[in-house]
């Protein structure tokens, strides 16, 4: 069983007492709780990430509302993509198709959640900002679960027409009609992706789209809900950067290839 891994409140911190070994760090109620439905015990072993630093930690205090741990050692590694996935999601009509999204978007290494207005979005500035602390909790938990080395970002809707102006190497759009054109090879470079909500983009909206250099991109023949088009496209792309440190023989592929 790996150990359970807590992204800490910078504000639980001392800012005058710098992470290091045996510094004792409180946890809080809330990772209280979550602890003891783990059934941790003081003594077991944990993780913490600390701004962008994992540590190594021991459970040294837990009971109802508390939890303390202290530092082992700071941890090696980096499970970040290679490249920033920046997610541009469109809000949809069902505000709760959001909370879906999010968790195996983070978990397939969004670096970047930034919720879009499309023509068929129903947005209540209101609501959706009533959601916003539900969904930075839900990319938290989404952190913790797949050993995340870092959060994701997550930013305030912007409209559509943003999207013209949106700057990354590589700008993808999940379209369901026939372009015509093949897939975009996939580069080592920032990749930007979006789709659209809940019947989808306006003809309107995706040539303006295709005049600012969204590639499309297709996700096979059949007409994906819009709550399945975004993990399928990054869950391809994740399958694409693991492909790209694999040597290869034999006769080109007409399949999109990582590309450096």
């Amino acid at each position: 069983m790996s150990r359970p891994r807590l992204f800490l409140d910078a504000a639980l911190l001392d800012p005058q007492a710098p992470a290091a070994e045996n510094l004792a760090v409180p946890l809080g109620a809330e990772a209280a709780r979550h602890l003891r439905a783990l059934r941790l015990q003081a003594g077991d072993a944990l993780e913490l990430v600390l701004g962008d630093q994992p540590w190594t930690a021991d459970l040294a205090e837990l009971d109802r509302g508390h939890a303390l741990a202290r530092l082992v050692a700071p941890l090696h590694e980096d499970r970040e993509p290679p490249i920033p996935l920046q997610a541009c999601l469109p809000l949809p009509v069902q505000l709760s198709l959001f909370d879906e999204w999010l968790p195996p978007l983070v978990e397939l290494g969004a670096t970047l959640i930034q919720p879009v207005v499309y023509a068929r979005s129903e947005y209540d500035p209101a609501k959706t900002a009533a959601r916003l602390e539900r969904w930075a909790r839900l990319i938290q938990a989404a952190c913790e679960q797949s050993h995340r080395s870092r959060r994701p970002e997550l930013r305030a809707p912007i409209p559509f027409a943003a999207l013209a102006a949106w700057e990354a190497p590589q700008k993808w759009v999940a379209y369901e009609l026939a372009t015509g054109q093949a897939n975009p090879e996939l580069r080592h470079d920032p990749l930007a992706f979006t789709c659209g909500p809940e019947g989808g983009i306006t003809d309107a909206e995706y040539a303006a789209l295709a005049a600012a250099g969204w590639r499309p991109v297709s996700l096979g023949r059949s007409i994906l809900r819009a709550v399945t088009a975004p993990v399928a496209l990054l869950g391809a792309v994740q399958f694409e950067l693991g492909r790209s440190a694999v040597p290869t023989s034999g006769p080109a592929s007409s399949e999109p290839r990582v590309t450096r």
